[in-house]
């Protein structure tokens, strides 16, 4: 039975070519290529590739995008095939059948087209940057110019699972506190709805003046029982404006600067981003990248604007004849310690060792942080608690016992 092979090859005179052919099975349409002095590149069955169309189709706003444990998987998977021997081609394309994320595997298989058409693999790569980012892309075409590939993937897989292990700690550390205030909320609004009008209610009874806390708590009722179509549309407004705000560059490098300036958690932010900043400046010294070339990536590597705006100052100085050391210590973001050995590692010639010493230094800080981040926050927790504790009180039973002492006066 003959059926259809999409085919890549090139033809005698080296020009890249594609298109249908029929044949009984994939040894056949080589043979009946090399007929035709095609040299074949790549053979499938059209309905491959019509599989591959039908996942493009079900990819749509809810599909969910490609994890940080799918970069993890694809890097260590890249470093055991390319270290294996195997052709990049080939290595992809498998990874391709087997990746459990849509979003992946329509990516690998935009690559693999590529990479047919004659791109390098980091150029490939560099096609989808939602998925694969500016230093990674880097790494591994540093890896390719240097026949490498294998310690690329390696250095990236290795990169990613620390990445991979502070966002799992700074997700635990918080898990807690987002918790209890979810339950603030929760409780604050079935307090409005459903327990402070059944005391209104007896309130109006007794026809008495109320104090200013309970007329207070009886408004923010009402407001909640019959405005709430009004609240939810200027909540949703709020949210919007403020997204609205954060998507542009002002806004985001506002922002960025503030929250590494917070109360409590602004301290861990900033060791977290200075720990990724070193973590990835080593990883590019280490895998061959100039210097400023560095400095560009990491810069977006740290993913905050006001940090990244500082390490591209470090750049233009570097750039300008400034040694390293200089410019780390004019950027202000480094402790004593950590300058030590950043001066160290320039003059020793092992700036990259020593940075990731740093790294170390940092992450370990980190994690002390993270550890204690609980019990740093639970005091500002029981303290709202006790706040709206209070005002249910004041304004709820205050008004109850000024009635209870008329109403034995009277008697």
């Amino acid at each position: 039975m003959m059926a259809q092979f999409n085919f890549t090859g090139r033809a005698a005179n080296g020009d890249l070519t594609s298109g249908l052919i029929d044949a009984a099975d994939a040894s056949t349409a080589a043979k009946m290529l090399a007929g035709r002095n095609v040299t074949p590149l790549n053979i499938y069955e059209a309905s491959e590739d019509d599989d591959n169309n039908d996942v493009i189709k079900k990819i749509n706003f809810f599909t969910p995008k490609v994890s940080l444990e799918d970069l993890v998987i694809f890097a260590r998977q890249m470093y055991s095939l390319s270290k294996s021997g195997i052709p990049i081609l080939r290595a992809v394309n498998g990874l391709a059948d087997t990746t459990n994320s849509q979003r992946m595997q329509v990516a690998l298989r935009d690559v693999v087209e590529q990479l047919e058409r004659g791109r390098t693999f980091s150029s490939a790569l560099h096609q989808h940057p939602h998925i694969f980012n500016q230093l990674f892309v880097s790494v591994v075409h540093v890896g390719e110019n240097t026949g490498k590939l294998d310690a690329a993937f390696l250095q990236l897989s290795d990169y990613l699972v620390r990445e991979q292990e502070t966002r799992k700690q700074i997700k635990s550390a918080t898990r807690y506190p987002i918790f209890v205030l979810i339950a603030l909320v929760a409780a604050l609004v079935v307090m409005n709805i459903w327990v402070i009008p059944i005391f209104a209610t007896m309130f109006e009874k007794f026809d008495a003046e109320l104090p200013l806390m309970t007329r207070f708590l009886l408004g923010m009722s009402d407001m909640f029982v019959t405005k709430w179509p009004f609240m939810l549309v200027v909540v949703g407004l709020i949210v919007f404006a403020v997204k609205r705000y954060l998507s542009t560059d002002a806004g985001r490098y506002k922002w960025d600067k503030r929250k590494i300036s917070l109360p409590v958690i602004g301290s861990v932010l900033e060791r977290t981003l200075l720990g990724r900043f070193a973590r990835s400046f080593s990883m590019m010294l280490v895998s061959g990248v100039p210097l400023t070339s560095a400095l560009n990536l990491v810069a977006e590597a740290v993913d905050n604007s006001f940090m990244g705006e500082r390490i591209l100052n470090m750049r233009r100085s570097i750039e300008k004849g400034e040694s390293l050391s200089r410019v780390a210590h004019a950027s202000q973001m480094f402790t004593p310690l950590v300058m030590q050995m950043i001066t160290v590692g320039e003059e020793t010639g092992r700036v990259d060792e020593l940075l990731g010493e740093v790294a170390d230094y940092y992450e370990r800080e980190v994690d002390y942080d993270l550890k204690n981040l609980t019990a740093k926050i639970e005091p500002i927790l029981i303290v709202i608690v006790a706040i709206m504790v209070l005002i249910l009180a004041l304004g709820i039973f205050t008004p109850m016992w000024e009635m209870m002492g008329a109403y034995k006066g009277d008697s």
